[in-house]
């Protein structure tokens, strides 16, 4: 089974639909009995619906290399 810190790392591919079926079976049988991992699934959902309904926008270069930078650095 995974862990939760496992189950963070592949939250975006299960979002995505992108998750083999092995793993997304793992993912589900996880956040059945992780009350915090089901919590953590419910709101990354609810954020991506949330910025997919933003309108867009322009933000200043610098702004967006610093948050590619700060995900960059987050995923490594």
């Amino acid at each position: 089974m995974l862990t939760c810190q496992q189950l963070t790392e592949l939250v975006t591919d299960y979002l995505e639909g992108q998750l083999p079926f092995r793993k997304r079976l793992s993912f589900h049988l996880h956040i059945g009995m992780c009350r915090d991992c089901r919590t953590y699934v419910r709101q990354m959902k609810l954020a991506v619906r949330t910025t997919g309904a933003l309108p867009p926008g322009d933000i200043p270069d610098e702004v967006r290399d610093q948050l590619l930078r700060r995900f960059r650095d987050w995923k490594d």
